[in-house]
């Protein structure tokens, strides 16, 4: 049984949104944080603000 026109739509609207979402969430875990960031090693502590 074909599928319709209509479902055919519908099908890539839904696969499109859901490549968008994964698009932002990986954007979003690859983005820098904004703040103040705070490093502990050999040379003591340090303090960066971002």
């Amino acid at each position: 049984m074909p599928l319709n026109t209509n479902t055919l739509y519908i099908i890539i609207a839904v696969l499109a949104v859901g490549v968008a979402v994964l698009g932002y969430q990986v954007y979003e875990a690859k983005k820098e944080p904004k703040g103040v960031q705070i490093n502990i090693g050999p040379g003591g502590v340090s303090m960066e603000k971002k």
